[in-house]
């Protein structure tokens, strides 16, 4: 056991000055002849000297309350007593078991011998009025010398040994504490991580998806392109040759009129009736024209993949003004929007950012169109919003609209490409995919937030300076 923590301190209390001067005897011994005696036959003998024991320090008071003051005053000072020898018989004041109350209710660690030579408590009384047992002997008078310093000796120790264990469960408790806080914040450093993971891990999906989708848009976008570059050419010719065959259709209805064979002209007039020439001429240009804005359809879907897999990335990076390509697309689909929702801006002041204008401005038409198809037959709001991140490196627009929501269902797959809620024929699916890609390619995000028959809210961060282009 460390030196520093024994604790040899004794207290006597006892209204008995001759008990005092037998303690001080039994436990103060003069232990200097003995010492010399030692040192003597260890030269004699070559022997090793004994080492003394921690002598015992040893107070005195004479009534109750006397040795309650020096108990409290050695607690102040940092020197608490290990143990008090109490008498149980002090007329002049506090009787051994109102003194040891007192004295535990300012140290309750302190160990205590009850000296009595009367029986005027039973124990069974003493330990019913005293509730520590633990902490509790009775010492006999008239007393032996050998059983008093047993009893210094053993209490002593106890003390010694109560304290050790409390100063280690005190560390084991700080250790606990100090081991509770590391794991709470490294279960919350997890957490942090876990969430940071499932966010790159959605990330990463998403760009896998948009670079499988891109290949296969390039190689798609290339293939359609020759045979329609071809129908187009051919088609175009067809409509000339058609005009022709028309005109000289036309010349011979008039040059049958002037014909002096009947028969002849009744069998043109029969033949006419049969192949419904009438409607040929009016069905067939119709047909070419439904057939041309097919092959326009094609041709714009085609192009729409060639934009998706960036294959046409030569436009240079332009600063320009964010809220006034918002005011300028929102002209061009002024037709889309009048019927069906009323557009309410509130704009915040925004630098010039740096970008492709023409593919922000696609962007922004796609979410507006978006929005207005959104909205339900009766008239909604879609309100646009801008402003700058609070780090004055980000730029930001929002479109909301109070239309019919999106499920949580289907709101993981809305940036798939070619994923479309629309009827058929209604949409490719391709608008919102090449919205990303082309936020992406900024070094911005997209995100949406959406509550079913409430509306949706998209969102696009931009920064306002490219420094790095993930091309």
């Amino acid at each position: 056991m460390n030196s520093s923590l024994k604790n040899r301190r004794i207290l006597l209390i006892d209204d008995t000055p001759s008990i005092h001067q037998d303690f001080r005897k039994i436990l103060l011994p003069d232990t200097s002849a003995e010492s010399d005696l030692d040192a003597v036959e260890a030269v004699l003998f070559d022997a090793k000297v004994k080492a003394s024991a921690t002598p015992f320090e040893l107070d005195s008071a004479y009534q109750g309350q006397e040795g309650l003051a020096k108990v409290c005053e050695s607690l102040k000072a940092n020197r608490p007593y290990a143990l008090a020898f109490v008498d149980m018989r002090m007329p002049q004041g506090w009787d051994g078991v109102e003194t040891i109350e007192r004295l535990w209710q300012e140290d309750p660690l302190l160990q205590i011998v009850v000296c009595t030579a009367y029986s005027d408590y039973s124990w069974e009384e003493v330990l019913e009025r005293l509730d520590g047992r633990d902490r509790l002997l009775i010492l006999k008078k008239p007393f032996d010398n050998i059983e008093v310093c047993q009893l210094a000796n053993t209490l002593t120790a106890k003390w010694d040994m109560t304290r050790l264990a409390a100063l280690q469960m005190s560390e084991l408790e700080q250790e606990v504490q100090q081991r509770t806080v590391e794991i709470r914040r490294t279960s919350a450093a997890l957490q942090v991580e876990v969430v940071e993971r499932k966010q790159l891990e959605s990330q990463l999906l998403q760009a896998e998806k948009l670079a499988s989708i891109g290949q296969l848009a390039a190689g798609v976008a290339h293939e359609i392109n020759n045979p329609i570059g071809f129908v187009s050419t051919n088609f175009g010719v067809l409509e000339g040759n058609f005009a022709k065959l028309l005109e000289v259709l036309l010349a011979y209805e008039d040059v049958e009129q002037s014909m002096g064979s009947a028969d002849v002209v009744a069998k043109l007039k029969s033949l006419r009736e049969r192949v419904e020439l009438d409607y040929l001429k009016a069905d067939i240009p119709l047909l070419m024209r439904e057939s041309k804005e097919g092959l326009t359809r094609v041709r714009q879907i085609v192009q729409d993949l060639r934009d998706f897999s960036r294959v046409d990335s030569a436009q240079e990076l332009q600063w320009a003004n964010l809220q006034q390509g918002i005011d300028s697309t929102l002209n061009i689909v002024a037709s889309e929007l009048k019927y069906k929702a009323d557009v309410i801006k509130e704009y915040g002041e925004l630098p010039d950012i740096e970008c492709w204008p023409s593919q922000i401005n696609q962007v922004f038409m796609n979410l507006v169109v978006n929005a207005a198809q959104a909205i339900g037959p009766e008239r909604g709001k879609i309100i646009i919003r801008t402003g700058v991140d609070d780090d004055g490196e980000n730029v930001w627009m929002e479109v909301a609209d109070t239309g019919s929501g999106i499920s949580a269902e289907t709101l993981p797959c809305i940036f798939d490409p070619f994923f479309t809620t629309k009827p058929v024929g209604k949409g490719t699916g391709l608008g919102l995919s090449l919205s990303y890609g082309i936020v992406q390619k900024h070094g911005g995000n997209i995100s949406v937030h959406s509550e079913v028959g409430v509306g949706s809210t998209f969102r696009v961060d931009l920064p306002i300076r490219q420094v790095a282009l993930g091309e």
